[in-house]
């Protein structure tokens, strides 16, 4: 406390006098005491001040924790059984499941991008039923077969004439119940491939690459050997895949070269395996399965066509003959399978919606499944029924009870080669005049693309 606050004090120390220095200590002491007399008073001054003379420190909050949700209880035990598939069965595998009632999913390599095959022709289908819905045309609208039209591979339209009339229901309910890729083409081309994408686009942004019709499939792969492929005709597939069917690889490669005039040694040194493979790393004809999925959503819940057509086209989906040794054999009694099937060299795909009947509503499930790498049609089609068994055991088609005794079990293998027949084989194809109908042998699984 300074010393004039005692005025009388003050004076009488003044420096000059050395008498006044006992008293100059004594009001040394005296501030002293009061500043200690004053504290109490002062520290509760500073206590009651206002947030605008001092305010007080602000001190960081801790962040609101969004609320934890829990997977539901199918979600890890079928991400565990399907890793154990992949692992029994040596085959690569991608699964995607979702839950429609709640969302809830299940992914192992579900976000990778994965070759479709000809799941692509859901939205072939569904871009030609949205021309159905423009009136564009009919279902009973007749289409011609023209000879650049044939395409090697699944279905009976190969064996039609040349100039025979088709309508757009026969050919769409070929091309999914069969996978007839002269019928999936045909319809390409009245709708255009740009159409096709288009809708993919409208429907799910992103996590699909370019589709093509099936023809440019077999023009790329061809076209790793010598860009001359690029000339390929509908009736050069069908000769190219007979000579593959009966010869293998290396005459199918010596009959490409005949046909397109060109000498066998100005083809690319590499066989057409690896050929194959090479297309596949383009991303054609790809897309995540999440992605996949998002699309049979759109399609399940009205998105993509009227409930007319969107019915029509999912009770053609249930008629499927392609793949019954995969997902669907694993499915437990009743359940329903609205699907799509894919089978290419070295890659095959199952893909589409579980309904299991029971109390309202159904339960509804969207799966989408591929594997690649794997060149035995019969394993890969193994390794699918491993996840409709998975799915069947994980308690989301039972309401919970995981290891349904109803689920299938996997049959023991059989032994010997070609023991076990490709699940791609709808029973009995029609044979064609133009070449193609006969199920492909295990190995050479690419009847359906």
């Amino acid at each position: 406390m300074p010393a004039t606050f005692f005025p009388a004090l003050s004076a009488a120390t003044a420096p000059s006098s050395r008498a006044a220095r006992p008293l100059r200590r004594l009001a040394c002491a005296v501030s002293a005491l009061w500043c200690v007399a004053l504290a109490p008073a002062m520290a509760q001054s500073v206590r009651t001040a206002s947030p605008v003379d001092f305010p007080p420190a602000t001190l960081p909050q801790p962040a609101e924790r969004a609320p934890v949700v829990s997977a539901p209880a199918w979600v890890q035990p079928l991400e565990r059984a399907l890793a154990q598939a992949e692992a029994d069965s040596r085959v690569r595998l991608g699964v995607y499941v979702r839950d429609l009632e709640t969302g809830a999913s299940a992914s192992f390599h579900g976000s990778e991008p994965w070759y479709l095959a000809s799941t692509v022709k859901v939205p072939v289908a569904i871009a030609v039923l949205r021309g159905v819905e423009r009136g564009d045309f009919t279902l009973d609208t007749p289409l011609t077969l023209r000879a650049a039209d044939y395409v090697d591979g699944a279905g009976p339209t190969n064996g039609r004439p040349v100039g025979a009339p088709l309508t757009v229901r026969y050919l769409l309910e070929q091309m999914i119940v069969y996978s007839d890729n002269t019928a999936s083409d045909m319809l390409i081309g009245l709708v255009g491939i740009g159409t096709v994408n288009a809708v993919v686009q409208s429907l799910v942004p992103r996590g699909f690459g370019r589709i093509t019709s099936l023809a440019d499939v077999r023009r790329h792969v061809y076209g790793v050997l010598t860009p001359e492929a690029a000339h390929l005709s509908g009736t050069d597939f069908l000769a190219l895949r007979q000579q593959q069917r009966l010869h293998g690889d290396a005459a199918a490669r010596a009959a490409l070269a005949t046909l397109l005039r060109v000498p066998e040694r100005s083809l690319a040194p590499t066989d057409l395996a690896s050929a194959y493979e090479t297309y596949y790393a383009g991303g054609l004809n790809s897309g995540r399965l999440d992605a996949y999925a998002d699309l049979l959503q759109a399609l399940v819940e009205g998105r993509a066509l009227d409930a007319r057509h969107t019915a029509y086209l999912l009770s053609v989906m249930e008629r499927v003959k392609t793949g019954p040794q995969r997902i669907k054999a694993g499915l437990p009694p009743g359940a329903r399978f609205a699907h799509k099937t894919g089978t290419q060299r070295a890659r095959t795909c199952d893909s589409g919606l579980v309904t299991v009947p029971r109390s309202l509503p159904e339960r509804r499930v969207l799966v989408v499944a591929c594997t690649r790498g794997e060149p035995s049609t019969a394993r890969s089609d193994r390794a699918l029924r491993q996840v409709g068994i998975a799915l069947c055991q994980s308690g989301l088609l039972s309401d919970g009870r995981s290891h349904e005794p109803r689920c299938p079990t996997l049959p023991a293998r059989a032994s010997g080669p070609g023991a076990a027949p490709s699940g791609d084989a709808p029973g009995a194809r029609p044979h064609g005049a133009g070449g193609g109908a006969a199920p492909a042998a295990d190995g050479a699984g690419d009847d359906d693309a």
